[in-house]
């Protein structure tokens, strides 16, 4: 049996070699037969080789052109993830506690790493951030709150009911002295068998949410601090956040004092992680350095200069973005200053100085009359500010005055367009026989300190956060008109006082109209300001980067940040989708 299949394994392999022998001898045959005997032909045909060898050609050639030209077709270039965004600012940091932000810095690191229980949203109104609902009693005193689920800190600890009331006594108490204490004067927190934070006010807050833009410490870290020694606290060095970037490291640039604070992205945030994977704060110490290295290439962005700084950025790199805020400039009339307490005087002053001539000199923004805008609440009626009249007002000032000249101190900041402004207030003031003396002060806390808190002025012309809502109670109400208050003219009426707290009080939008309107009329009156304008926030940024959406609007200028996830500045290739 083997050898039979042996002896045909054998016969099958002596046919398989000769079949290939034959194919072999016959392939040769073929091509000396159609190749090499034809060669001698190819005279005969070259130019019709030539031909078919020319349209292939083009035809690849063609189709590599049109890879070219209508690549665009099917891939664009988008934004990704990756990069490092670095920011330009003026201003020290001395401390990453949010609960302390005080110098532009500082309230940019605050707005980058810490949430806050509501927050303004696109729309620029009031809105929920780690709150998931915020609900008021009928009567608007008792304020429910309920958190988002699974909210965490950044080293990956539960954000949860009990840090949230752990901040609010920390910023009621005293000893800290947070610059949120008067979001939260006399009010308790409590949580009830629900899982709910319950905020009791001594009165009704009708915008009580817009209070609730606080940020959130973690008790975990901090619960064995002594609230005197809060803001020296490592913590104040070396934060646990909850914003959508967490602390890297912090940088000293030279001996002039800048500073590079390095954030990282936060994969805990409850926004979603952001597309940049780091973000830079960069401080300078002034305006000029903040031009040079704009103009160096040096950061990606920054919000510290105006549209008049815009012609000493010579950088082709660079764009200009214009967005309104609802803060206004206003000059401010000190009430208890002997130059300027009578009121009949201030209002020959608003009659008699050249209001259009001062706007002109800040172009681009838009005219304030009030201390209202549309954005915050529809009134219907205005009160009628007196129309312009300088022969009049001259003659009734120079009455008011007899012999003696009335003399005034101006007090600004070197902010934005505010020093020519100022210049512009000084020259109307002249023209009417006041004699004006300009000082232009740094915005920071000397500032505010000697300046501000003293009342160190007869006159301010300076710019202020009208918020998102109608609450005018920090500026013209009597109990702010101390060195912690807001009230810059020192402006005290007993029947405006019980207006802005009525007004505060009331959840009826009629009623708040009528009382806000019937405040108008005493402000007309007793003219303890006049409305400017209101500022841009005026943002420098690289062409290559995104920043925030032109659909985002801006209450003030830190609202910038509400789509922070989104902005990127690293861009890939990607197929469309067909």
């Amino acid at each position: 049996m083997v050898n039979s299949i042996k002896k045909r394994g054998q016969k099958f392999l002596r046919k398989f070699s000769r079949a290939s022998l034959r194919a072999s001898e016959e392939s040769k045959e073929h091509i000396r037969e159609n190749l090499i005997r034809r060669l001698s032909h190819i005279e005969n045909i070259k130019l019709l080789i030539l031909e078919w060898g020319l349209l292939v050609f083009a035809l690849i050639m063609l189709a590599v052109a049109q890879a070219f030209w209508f690549g665009d077709s099917y891939a664009e270039n988008v934004y990704t993830s990756g990069g490092t965004y670095i920011e330009a600012t003026v201003g020290e940091v001395n401390s990453m506690n949010p609960l302390f932000a005080t110098t532009d810095s500082e309230k940019i690191l605050s707005r980058l790493m810490f949430a806050t229980i509501a927050t303004i949203d696109y729309s620029g109104r009031p809105g929920i951030g780690l709150a998931n609902v915020i609900v008021p009693s009928e009567n608007g005193k008792i304020w429910t709150v309920k958190l988002r689920d699974d909210l965490k800190w950044s080293d990956g600890e539960p954000i949860t009911n009990d840090d949230v009331i752990f901040t609010t006594e920390l910023i009621k108490n005293p000893a800290v002295n947070s610059i949120y204490s008067s979001n939260l004067s006399n009010v308790r927190v409590s949580e009830n068998e629900n899982g709910e934070i319950i905020f009791t006010l001594p009165t009704a807050y009708a915008d009580f949410i817009a209070a609730l833009n606080i940020p959130v410490l973690p008790k975990h870290v901090l619960s064995d601090t002594d609230p005197r020694t809060l803001i020296e606290n490592s913590f104040s060095n070396s934060p646990v956040t909850s914003g959508a970037f967490s602390f890297n490291a912090l940088q000293r640039a030279d001996a002039s004092g800048e500073q590079v604070i390095y954030l990282s992205a936060n994969p805990y945030y409850y926004k979603g992680k952001p597309l940049l994977n780091s973000f830079a704060v960069h401080t300078y110490v002034d305006k000029n350095s903040v031009i040079n290295a704009v103009n160096a290439g040096a950061v990606t962005a920054t919000a510290e200069l105006s549209g008049a700084d815009a012609h000493k950025i010579i950088s082709g790199q660079f764009y200009q973005k214009d967005s309104k805020l609802n803060s206004g400039a206003f000059i401010f009339f000190n009430a208890t200053s002997a130059s300027v307490k009578d009121a009949s005087l201030r209002a020959e002053i608003r009659r008699g100085i050249d209001l259009e001539k001062i706007r002109a000199a800040a172009p681009g923004t838009t005219v304030l009359n009030y201390p209202l805008t549309s954005s915050q609440i529809q009134l219907t009626n205005y009160p009628a500010i007196p129309e312009h009249n300088f022969d009049e007002a001259k003659t009734k000032i120079a009455t008011m005055s007899g012999e003696n000249e009335i003399q005034v101190e101006i007090a600004t900041v070197n902010s934005g367009y505010l020093p020519g402004v100022t210049n512009a207030v000084a020259e109307s003031l002249e023209a009417l026989g006041i004699h004006a003396n300009v000082t232009v002060y740094e915005e920071n806390q000397e500032f505010i300190t000697n300046v501000i808190a003293r009342r160190s002025y007869d006159i301010l012309v300076y710019e202020v956060e009208l918020g998102a809502d109608p609450d005018l109670l920090p500026y013209y109400h009597s109990s702010q008109a101390s060195a912690n208050g807001l009230n810059l003219s020192n402006y005290r009426n007993a029947l405006v006082d019980d207006l802005l707290l009525s007004a505060r009080d009331t959840t009826n939008e009629a009623s708040r109209i009528k009382k806000y309107e019937t405040f108008l009329e005493y402000w007309v009156t007793g003219v303890p300001a006049i409305a400017l304008y209101q500022p841009n926030l005026t943002y420098f940024y690289n062409k290559n980067a995104r920043t925030f959406s032109n659909d985002v609007r801006l209450v003030t200028a830190l609202d910038r940040f509400s789509d922070i996830t989104e902005w990127a500045v690293t861009k890939a290739t990607k197929n469309k989708t067909p």
